[in-house]
């Protein structure tokens, strides 16, 4: 697309009635076309920002962060889109709050919403909990909107939980996207998410889950591949099926790293515990059973370390298509000999793949930013077609 009515155009044509006033809690939730509404007018917020026209859509307003894990690219890109459309951030640092003298997740909700339009929330941690702890302030919000404590009912957008990180796999997938040449030319096109090494223990499960719950969507032939035992949730692998048997691509499984790359156009290797020690630390942590904790680490480490040889090499990567196949990662990655003594991929891999991996990541502030927008904004099409007219520059030189 070439101007910003190309992409005004394109939103007119799509039908995400349903997200406005709505929450962003998974990918699978949403439709077809719901999805293409997020890349189209992330996009636009790009172009808009890219041409020097601001897209300061709120006046006032917060935009409240909520991380129970730690972050650097997430937490940068809700307060990267917050500040493009015009509202401030503010973290809720629950060990400075009030939380640990009883304060329900009711009354947190409500009391940090009173300005706010957004919250954002990171709570990937502990299998069962993230998103129905989301689920629990949505209602709360809602709860206390409907009871006229709250003059507006914040959006609730999924910056990572146990399921699913929606925000990072749309922007993998904008990338993809842009890298192909457009939707159209991903039909058939094989994406290889593997396991790799790592060399610490209890990585979320979300990012492996989100890719195949989305790319499924595209019409692409998705393989996950893993050692035994690293199994993710089996009912996110049924969305995958469902999803790929409608799109007209396949969701297949392997424990060969050497076999997913094979031909593959798009390779993500990345660590991740498996889904039944996630369930088991979980429990550990509700029981505060610590010494159960210390010896599950040691175990899955042990366990980790005879997978080493699972890792995205040179070697690996002259079995993809054409020895070029698009490398992906969320960041931060574990590189052999730079971060780690041996980690999920060659430094040489990694730094071949440097440039485009950080265009990857510059997705994820417009996706936010698209997701609250759509939310918050009955007539986002509209909205830009003022915004152009205006031409409120957003650097004045």
């Amino acid at each position: 697309m070439k101007t910003l009515q190309d992409y005004i155009d394109r939103l007119n044509a799509l039908n995400f009635k349903e997200m406005y006033n709505n929450d962003f809690f998974l990918t699978w939730e949403k439709t077809d076309e719901e999805l293409e509404a997020v890349f189209v007018l992330a996009d636009a917020l790009r172009f808009m920002r890219q041409n020097n026209i601001s897209t300061k859509v709120f006046e006032s307003g917060l935009g409240i962060s909520i991380f129970r894990d730690n972050s650097t690219r997430t937490r940068f890109s809700f307060a990267s889109a917050c500040n493009l459309l015009g509202l401030q951030v503010q973290d809720l640092d629950e060990g400075k709050s009030q939380i640990a003298h009883g304060e329900t997740v009711r009354e947190t909700a409500n009391m940090v919403s009173f300005m706010a339009d957004v919250i954002g929330i990171r709570d990937d941690m502990y299998i069962g909990k993230g998103n129905a702890y989301m689920h629990e302030v949505s209602n709360s919000v809602q709860e206390g909107f409907n009871d006229g404590i709250l003059e507006q009912r914040p959006t609730l957008v999924n910056l990572q939980c146990d399921i699913d990180h929606p925000t990072q796999c749309m922007a993998d997938m904008l990338h993809i996207i842009h890298e192909f040449g457009g939707v159209e030319n991903l039909k058939g096109k094989k994406i290889a998410m593997s396991w790799a090494y790592s060399p610490s223990y209890g990585k979320p499960l979300s990012v492996p889950q989100g890719v195949i719950g989305l790319m499924t969507r595209f019409g692409m032939d998705v393989v996950l591949a893993h050692p035994e035992g690293y199994e993710v949730m089996p009912e996110v692998e049924e969305v995958a099926r469902k999803n790929a048997a409608a799109s007209g691509g396949s969701f297949t499984k392997t424990n060969s790293m050497d076999e997913a790359f094979k031909d593959a156009d798009i390779v993500y290797p990345k660590s991740w515990a498996p889904f039944a020690a996630m369930e088991k630390r979980t429990i550990l942590y509700g029981n505060n059973d610590f010494d159960g904790i210390d010896a599950l680490e040691k175990e899955l480490l042990a366990q980790n370390a005879t997978h080493k040889d699972w890792a995205c090499t040179e070697e690996r990567m002259k079995l993809t298509k054409d020895g070029k196949a698009l490398y992906l990662h969320c960041l931060p990655a574990d590189i052999t000999g730079v971060s780690c003594t041996a980690g999920e991929v060659d430094a040489s891999v990694f730094d071949r793949y440097r440039t485009p991996l950080y265009k990857e990541a510059s997705f994820k502030p417009y996706i936010i930013a698209a997701m609250i927008m759509l939310s918050k904004f009955e007539d986002p099409a509209a909205l830009l077609k003022a915004l152009e007219k205006e031409h409120t520059p957003r650097k004045r030189m």
